[in-house]
């Protein structure tokens, strides 16, 4: 399982993974498991990623 809606997110922003991760002060693994569903991630990093994307992050946060 995986979160969709966060990879076409970062995917419409026209953003790599390694960007996501330090616009958001991570390692770039860490940011992977996070998209790929493997970690859930902090609330810290779950509002960094809201504001990013401008979608709530309980549509980013959804595993499909």
């Amino acid at each position: 399982m995986t979160r969709k809606n966060l990879k076409a997110a970062r995917i419409e922003k026209g953003m790599t993974q390694q960007q996501v991760a330090d616009k958001i002060g991570i390692s770039l693994v860490h940011y992977q498991k996070i998209e790929e569903g493997s970690r859930t991630g902090s609330f810290y990093i779950w509002d960094n990623l809201e504001d990013l994307f401008s979608i709530h992050q309980r549509k980013l946060r959804e595993l499909l």
